[in-house]
């Protein structure tokens, strides 16, 4: 059976588009439950629970743990179809061997009062992944208990990352990786070796589907975040990000790449494949070169330049909608957008107006030539 075939056999349908609150976990929660598999670690700021799920039996624990940030959730259900698998494995032979090598605790929504409020912060406007030293918030305890606890062999800090980012052929990161620097010298100590040989290894399989859209996300050390603090600890850290496929801002062509990293990092698809060190090296650092939209050659106030927009995210009734600002404008040629539309030398008008704004929410776009209105 091939790997698309699997993924479309155990996809996890309960879980669809970027709002993933504890709510809509709590109907899979149940029957993970029934199971055995629920455990409460403890509670949000907000007294909100956060749940564990812990499957297979084997010497290698890894730890897991998703929506630390709360407005990241592509994660989230990539771990549930990883779970799907692992739990109906459909014939596949190679799940009973990943289960007999590893024991996974999962968190799968660390920061459920950000999720509910679609924040990147928790209810007391703190991140998470800045809390590490400090420990000031319950969910910061929640998760080192945990660690400590746990004692995991490996750590996966599950997050998501904005649409900006690209990599070199003008291609989007559609996943990056870091392997947690340990300290300020950014050392290469024997957890952060096998973090990068974990990393090398899901890249090797990843190029196959996702050619060029792989990244390496910057190294610079800080205490006070989480991967930093348990790569010091000596406990190999991945630190993942999910990125943007074209046109895919539901992240659901993502959440599949998400599943085929699992699977290649634990054995199923990587079987044979010899990495070293320097093969993570090798791939690519994110850089900062795309924008939702640009805007070619328009002419405002009597100028030509072009316009860069950028969505911001807002939850409204429960829905996740795209609302576009002005990013920058000028001569963007280094820059380049997820969506190009060329004016041609065309006078436009931006809410009504002959003047452009950095950071001014788009209502309405008007090509005055033609006087047709621009949806974007």
């Amino acid at each position: 059976m091939d790997i698309d075939t699997i993924y479309n056999s155990i996809f996890e349908a309960r879980l669809a588009g970027r709002y993933i609150a504890l709510r809509h976990l709590t109907p899979l929660l149940k029957d993970y439950q029934k199971l055995g598999m629920v455990s409460t670690l403890g509670t949000s700021e907000n007294g909100n629970p956060i749940y564990a799920i812990r499957v297979g039996h084997g010497p290698k624990k890894v730890l897991a743990w998703s929506q630390m940030h709360g407005n990241e959730s592509t994660t989230t259900k990539a771990l549930f179809d990883f779970l799907n698998f692992l739990i109906h494995p459909n014939g596949q032979p190679q799940v009973q061997e990943i289960l007999s090598k590893h024991s996974f605790l999962f968190i799968p929504l660390l920061n459920p009062d950000g999720a509910e409020a679609y924040t990147r912060e928790n209810a007391r406007g703190i991140d998470l992944n800045r809390d590490a030293v400090n420990q000031s918030q319950k969910e910061s305890k929640v998760l080192r208990r945990a660690f400590e606890d746990f004692k995991p062999h490996v750590c996966l800090n599950l997050h998501g990352q904005r649409t900006f980012y690209s990599l070199p052929g003008k291609k989007p990161a559609s996943l990056s990786f870091l392997a947690p620097a340990a300290d300020a010298d950014r050392t290469l100590t024997p957890s952060r070796k096998e973090a990068m040989l974990g990393i090398a290894k899901m890249n090797a399989f990843l190029q196959g589907h996702l050619p060029g859209q792989i990244g390496r996300y910057d190294d610079s050390f800080n205490d006070n975040c989480v991967g930093d603090s348990f790569q010091k600890a000596g406990v190999p850290t991945i630190l993942f990000e999910a990125g943007h496929c074209p046109g895919d801002y539901q992240r659901e062509q993502t959440r599949k790449f998400l599943f085929y990293a699992f699977l290649s990092l634990f054995g199923m698809e990587t079987v044979g494949v010899n990495v070293q060190v320097e093969d993570y090296f090798k791939i690519p650092e994110n850089e900062k070169n795309f924008r939702d939209v640009i805007l070619r050659k328009v002419v405002i106030g009597g100028e030509l330049m072009d316009i860069a927009i950028q969505y911001k995210e807002v939850l409204q009734d429960g829905v996740v909608v795209w609302e576009p600002y002005i990013d920058e404008f000028g001569d963007l040629q280094a820059l380049f957008g997820h969506r190009e539309l060329e004016f041609g030398g065309n006078q436009i008008l931006i809410n009504s107006n002959e003047n452009v704004f950095v950071n001014e929410k788009i209502a309405t776009i008007v090509d005055k030539s033609s006087e047709k209105i621009i949806k974007i």
